[in-house]
């Protein structure tokens, strides 16, 4: 999954949900090493100090931990895994519903056509 960085919030939050969804996604497996601040800078094309804040409070969540000489690390905790999973998915339906109530859908019919597209999905 390549790196997309926009000008419509700060650097370091999207970075953070990035990682956090190349984390769930497998990319970088639970337990696994990261690559060096400056290796996922330039390959985010960011200012490394960028990255560090990022990876500093990923830290801070857990999701990530530090072994002095040996750089950082994903959790194994796979129940936080888990939760973040959950609360990522929440907060995208809730932005997903939002937008469809700016649009004039009320829940039920948000719901009705979810279930539409699922069905012509699995056709």
């Amino acid at each position: 999954m390549a790196w997309e960085i926009k000008a419509d919030r700060p650097v370091y939050a999207q970075l953070i949900e990035q990682i956090q969804q190349k984390i769930i996604c497998g990319e970088y497996p639970l337990g696994s090493r990261l690559p060096s601040v400056r290796d996922m800078a330039a390959e985010a094309a960011v200012n490394p100090n960028t990255m560090q804040k990022a990876l500093a409070e990923l830290e801070r969540t857990g999701l990530l931990y530090s072994q002095r000489t040996s750089g950082r690390f994903i959790t194994e905790d796979k129940e936080l895994m888990m939760m973040m999973r959950e609360s990522i998915a929440k907060e995208q339906i809730k932005q997903f519903v939002d937008q469809m109530q700016r649009l004039g859908f009320s829940l039920e019919e948000i719901c009705d056509m979810v279930k539409k597209v699922e069905k012509e999905m699995e056709s």
